[in-house]
């Protein structure tokens, strides 16, 4: 049996997604920073899993009974920080996206008996990645000057999230649309 990883993410859609890629384009090619190239611009809702690949049918068929309505918008204001080694677009306050969160934790732990989301005490905190794993200390706080003045803000409608499952990099498998009814 392989065990691959998984994890539950609203991946950004264009436009905002191509200005999120590009930041993190130039990360890499001025500062070799390559971490946050992984994964597709993208809000975590729950985090890397390991999961049986030859399972996989049954995580996606529990994923598609999920429901969540209504659509809601999901606002992006500017860069913020995790000190010392995080650097990552800030999502405002969204109680929709909270109650998305807390429902899709609570499917996962009930269906799937996935844990590792509900056991973690650090509190939810969504945010789009644009730098960190790779992202050493004095190099961020260079970063930190100059993204304390940059802008990056949007609006997009969230109406699905997706299954991204790690190859080489972390792809999107699958995408649910919220009403499946």
């Amino acid at each position: 049996m392989t065990v691959k990883k998984y994890f539950l993410a609203i991946v950004i859609p264009t436009p905002l997604f191509e200005k999120v890629e590009a930041v993190k384009q130039n990360l890499f090619v001025q500062h070799d920073l390559k971490g946050a190239l992984r994964s597709p611009a993208h809000i975590t809702l729950h985090r890397p899993f390991e999961w049986k690949e030859e399972k996989e049918n049954v995580l996606i068929e529990q994923l598609n009974v999920f429901n969540f309505s209504p659509d809601f918008n999901i606002e992006l204001n500017n860069f913020s920080f995790f000190e010392p080694r995080v650097i990552y677009v800030d999502v405002l306050p969204n109680n929709q996206l909270l109650a998305l969160h807390d429902a899709l934790k609570m499917h996962a732990k009930k269906e799937l008996k996935l844990f590792n989301e509900v056991n973690d005490s650090r509190g939810y905190h969504p945010h789009i990645t644009v730098a960190s794993r790779d992202l050493k200390k004095p190099l961020f706080f260079e970063l930190k000057n100059y993204f304390e003045d940059e802008k990056l803000s949007g609006t997009f409608t969230c109406s699905n999230f997706s299954l991204l499952k790690l190859e080489k990099k972390w792809e999107v498998l699958k995408t649910f649309s919220f009403n499946n009814l």
